[in-house]
Parts: C-alpha cells; sequence; structure tokens
C-alpha cells in the first residue's frame, strides 16, 4: 500500500509503503483544526482488473480519541462495589480501552460512606499510575446528593441518598484525594447551590441529574456554577408533567451542556435529534454510561444487588422494576449509534466524542495519551478500531 500525504496549501513529500494484495494505491489528506492538529483523511482503492482501473472502497478519518465521562464498570467489575479490588478495577478499564474508549472518568454512585471510603482511593491510586496518566481522567461522583423520588432516582439506593452537605462533599474529595472531576446532584433539594459552590471553587465541574428540578432550580444552580446536565432524558419518573419538568426545564437552558446517551436503548432517535437540535452539537456531550454488564454476553447477571438481563440487542433491563439496569454499551457503540442516525456533520460528530466532554471537565486534547487508533469512515458513518 502506497500512501503519500497531500494537504492544499501544506504538501509533504512523504510515503510508506505494505504489501497487500486488495489494496494497490491511495493518499492520505491531512487537515488540520484550529490547534493545528493533524486528522488524518485516509482514501483507499483496490484494483480491478476487469475494468482496468482502481475503484475507491473507504474514506476514513484518522480520529483524536474518544472521551467518556461516564463509566460505571466493565466486564462484570462495579466501580461502587465494596469488593472493589486493585485488580479488578485494573482489568476492567484495560477492557474499555481494549473496546475503543481512549479515556473516561470511572463513576460512583450513591453508596454508603463504608463504599466511598473503601473504592475512592483503589480509584485514585490506580489512576496516578503511569499506565494510565492520560486515560482516567479523574473521577465522576454521580450522587449522593440527588432527589430521593422514585424514577427520579432510578438505580441509585434511597437509603444512601444525602441531602446536600458541604461537610461530606469535603470528605468524598478527600478520600478521592482531589481527584473529583464532575460531580451530579440534583438542583432542587435545599443547599443544592452551596454544595455547588463549594464544588466549582475546588476545581469540579458540576452537572444536575436525578432531580424533579424546574426552570428556576436550575437557574438557581447556574448561578451557583453548575454547567452540565447529566443523561438528559433519563433519570426521572416515567410519568411527567406536560409542560413543568426537568427535561423541558433541561432543553430550555441555554447555559447547561447536555450529557446523552446515544446507546439506542435510553433515548429514542427522536428525543436525541431534538436535544441535539435544541441544544446544539456543541453543547451535547456523548457518554455511555456503561454498567458492569457492559463487554458481557447476552445473559441474566446481578449488578449491585439488582437482578439484571442483558439481552442479545444489547438492551439491559432491571427484572424487579421492567426499567432499563444501566447501559450495556461502548463509547464506540454509542458514537455508531449516533452516526447512523446523521444528525450531524463529521466534526460535530467528533467533538460531542472527544471535544466537548473534554472542554466540560476543563481538559483539553494535549491532556489525553495515545492510545489504539479509531477511523471513521464518512461514507459508511461508522467508527473503527484499527486491527
Amino acid at each position: 500500500m502506497l500512501f503519500t500525504v497531500e494537504g492544499n496549501d501544506r504538501r509533504f513529500a512523504a510515503g510508506k509503503e505494505e504489501k497487500s494484495s486488495a489494496v494497490v494505491g491511495g493518499y492520505l489528506d491531512c487537515v488540520f483544526d484550529r490547534d493545528m492538529k493533524i486528522l488524518y483523511k485516509m482514501c483507499c482503492w483496490k484494483s480491478d482488473k476487469r475494468m482496468g482501473k482502481k475503484a475507491q472502497i473507504s474514506n476514513s478519518i484518522k480520529i483524536r480519541g474518544l472521551v467518556d465521562l461516564q463509566i460505571n464498570g466493565y466486564k462484570g467489575v462495579h466501580f461502587s462495589d465494596i469488593n472493589l479490588t486493585r485488580d479488578d478495577f485494573i482489568l476492567a478499564c484495560r477492557g474499555v480501552f481494549e473496546a475503543g474508549t481512549t479515556a473516561f472518568l470511572p463513576t460512583i454512585i450513591t453508596s454508603s460512606k463504608e463504599i466511598y471510603e473503601h473504592n475512592l482511593p483503589i480509584i485514585t491510586a490506580v489512576l496516578q499510575e503511569a499506565e494510565f496518566r492520560g486515560r482516567l481522567l479523574g473521577i465522576h461522583i454521580e450522587g449522593p446528593f440527588l432527589s430521593t423520588e422514585k424514577g427520579s432516582r432510578g438505580a441509585h439506593d434511597e437509603q444512601w441518598i444525602s441531602k446536600p452537605d458541604v461537610d461530606y462533599l469535603k470528605q468524598l474529595i478527600d478520600w478521592a484525594d482531589g481527584r473529583v472531576k464532575l460531580l451530579t446532584i440534583g438542583a432542587e433539594p435545599d443547599g443544592a447551590e452551596k454544595l455547588a459552590r463549594y464544588a466549582v471553587d475546588r476545581g469540579i465541574t458540576v452537572s444536575l441529574g436525578h432531580q424533579m428540578a424546574g426552570e428556576q432550580d436550575l437557574c438557581r444552580l447556574v448561578r451557583a456554577g453548575a454547567t452540565s446536565l447529566t443523561h438528559l432524558g433519563n433519570g426521572v419518573p416515567a410519568m411527567l408533567p406536560r409542560h413543568e419538568n426537568p427535561i423541558w426545564a433541561g432543553l430550555g437552558n441555554d447555559d447547561l451542556t447536555a450529557m446523552i446517551i446515544t446507546d439506542g436503548h435510553h433515548l429514542p432517535a427522536s428525543i436525541l435529534k431534538t436535544i441535539i437540535r435544541t441544544k446544539g452539537p456543541e453543547r451535547c456531550v456523548v457518554v455511555s454510561d456503561a454498567s458492569s454488564p457492559a463487554g458481557l454476553p447476552a445473559g441474566k447477571y446481578e449488578a449491585l444487588g439488582h437482578q439484571v438481563v442483558l439481552e442479545e440487542d444489547g438492551l439491559l433491563r432491571d427484572l424487579t422494576t421492567g426499567y432499563l439496569g444501566g447501559s450495556s454499551a461502548t463509547m464506540l457503540q454509542c458514537m455508531n449509534h449516533l452516526a447512523s442516525l446523521d444528525l450531524v456533520g463529521t466534526d460535530e460528530l467528533l467533538a460531542m466524542g472527544f471535544d466537548n466532554p473534554l472542554k466540560l471537565i476543563g481538559l483539553g486534547p494535549d491532556d489525553v495519551a495515545q492510545a489504539r487508533d479509531i477511523w471513521f469512515d464518512e461514507e459508511h458513518k461508522i467508527f473503527q478500531l484499527e486491527k
């Protein structure tokens, strides 16, 4: 395979030869972004002896990576399990990376103090190891300062949900050695504004979710420093008031970026389209919200005491409640589902999976370590890992 690099006003005399029986030629077109980073657009051809010419077989861009701000577990390991060990956590993280996620925030959901005290130091120690620098970008604590209302609390255990408490948050941050990058809280409980201000002062991005907040609640929290909405469209009761509800309020607030689970199960295509059209792609962040059964074959599993079933199509269902039991998707799968809907252009799509999540937690591309190459086929709308 012979490649030469071309790029409008910037030309390079460079090439690389590799043996291939199917592909005989092609080119790489260098595309520069605003930060002078190079994205590689690759076109390849195969020989067609009958026609005496070459036929194009791919048109792919090498992307900078995929960043997931919400992963709760992977391949049977739940990051909020009291039995979490260093070795299990590392194994799960390596599995996430192998599945195509470049960097992510391991997420702990509402838990007992015993679990926080046990798990946060384990996660913190691992993310400081050389292997995981630039891959584990910090910690997302989802809870415990959420709504206690059934439906809005989702899979979060009601007995461990806490009223906003700055001293409690200080303790969580200390157990994490200051590595908390994202905190999800409900907007409507008394004391939420004070909690948000403290978190922001500590350099933590505050996101609002698992709540029954109205417009005024969200506005108060925006003034206190909140900047996003955790999995907008989910973490709410199945039945809501027609107009006064957290989804409409969140859609209507231009100051809040929307994190969305695009696994094909949490939100129908029409809702994804509505959120993206309303917020604009620049204020949307794709997350997987992967739970411990992610990466496992279809079957019945236990996740934090809940009996769940993973269907062949990836749907993860709680057998007791009948509701979703989390997500079984990887970031790569979420991006592929979104790409298949053809709702946004290539640049916007890539930003929703890389630039936007980094910006939301105050980081940039240089904070992410190099990882496995991921290519986006613009013609077929699919992300693929380099084999």
